[in-house]
């Protein structure tokens, strides 16, 4: 099961309370306050991280609630803190605040009132944290209250509630590379030939009914991911089609593939083809079509791909073209190789990068 975003009830845990209590022992009539204070209830916590895909933990018990804090005691023992919930989350995934206290009313207010939430977090690196709901803090007991003119306090203050809201989390990056096209235009087959990913691949019409990730190894240790995502139609940033549903996961993504039935399968115009893509992803988002991007012409080993690939070449002279025929492995190595140039070497050099700057942290002194 692939979830790319959805809604979940978060309660931080509430503070315990302070309490009044008076010490008794024997030979001591007038020992005094000693109420102990409550505990701080537990905090909420986001974090990034690289062993999850995908949305799908939250599926099935879609509440994130932390234990609140216990209460004071006498002898001036402090109530215990509740326990923090740390929830993981895939790097690329934005988080929005609802104004609803339930999934239900968060529904119909976006769907019915048209509320357009805000970001409060986007966490795109491993190890990212961020602190989705603070617990609340625990209360003073009365032995804080005691002075010279004031010996028997009563005077106690009570935990505050911890924070409590709905969130929407989306899942905006799976790949490095994004994959677009039409259905039946080979982009499965394509990623399960890059990578050990195993996609299912039919000869129909949208096979692909969610995003396929896949691993392309390089040599020297480096690697990028590839996106499958489902085909698109015409219309499909009006919620046409499947592909529309993931269009979202190529905004992050550092390269786009616009993959074409160079062989016009069906009586299609690889020119027109690429033309509609291209509309459908600036009207999507303006700023997508301004991203790096080549086009992938497929099925090159089938009749008149050669000839459309001529007519493609006159009509689009500065795109950059990568004829390959997915199924008999024809010219992945040019496209393995530009795939290194331009998205191996470029996340190599930044995890190097934050590997050489996380080990001069370690190694620095510290400050007495």
């Amino acid at each position: 099961m692939f979830v790319d975003n959805i809604r979940v009830y978060c309660k931080a845990g509430d503070g315990g309370n302070g309490v009044v209590h008076f010490r008794r022992e024997k030979y001591l009539p007038k020992g005094g306050p000693d109420g102990g204070d409550g505990g701080d209830g537990g905090d909420i916590i986001i974090e990034c991280s690289a062993n999850t895909d995908n949305l799908r933990e939250f599926f099935y018990d879609p509440k994130l609630v932390a234990k609140g804090g216990a209460h004071g005691a006498g002898a001036r023992k402090h109530g215990k803190n509740g326990k923090k919930v740390i929830a993981r989350v895939p790097p690329g995934t934005v988080i929005y605040k609802s104004p609803a206290l339930t999934i239900k009313d968060a529904v119909e207010l976006e769907r019915n009132e048209g509320i357009d939430l805000e970001p409060i977090a986007d966490l795109t690196k491993p190890g990212d944290t961020f602190v989705l709901c603070q617990g609340g803090k625990g209360g003073k007991g009365n032995w804080h209250y005691k002075s010279s003119i004031n010996r028997a306090p009563e005077e106690h203050t009570l935990g505050t509630e911890g924070d409590e809201s709905v969130y929407y989390f989306e899942l905006r990056r799976i790949a490095e590379a994004g994959m677009v096209g039409f259905p039946n235009a080979g982009k499965s087959t394509l990623v399960g030939k890059l990578s050990a990913a195993a996609p299912k691949i039919g000869n129909y019409p949208f096979t692909t009914l969610k995003p396929t990730v896949g691993v392309v190894e390089f040599p020297g240790f480096r690697r990028c991911t590839v996106a499958d995502i489902p085909g698109l139609i015409e219309g499909a940033h009006e919620n046409r089609g499947l592909g529309h549903e993931f269009l979202r996961h190529i905004t992050r993504c550092h390269l786009l593939l616009f993959v074409v039935d160079m062989a016009g399968f069906d009586g299609r115009d690889p020119i027109e083809d690429l033309q509609t893509l291209r509309t459908e992803v600036k009207m999507y988002d303006e700023e997508l079509a301004e991203f790096p991007w080549i086009v992938v012409a497929n099925k090159m080993d089938l009749e008149g791909a050669e000839e459309n690939l001529a007519n493609f070449k006159i009509r689009f002279p500065k795109v950059k073209i990568i004829p390959i025929s997915a199924e008999s492995e024809l010219g992945l190595g040019d496209l393995r190789e530009y795939l290194d140039e331009t998205v191996g070497y470029h996340l190599h050099a930044v995890n190097l990068e934050e590997d050489t700057e996380s080990s001069e942290e370690s190694d620095a002194p510290e400050e007495a």
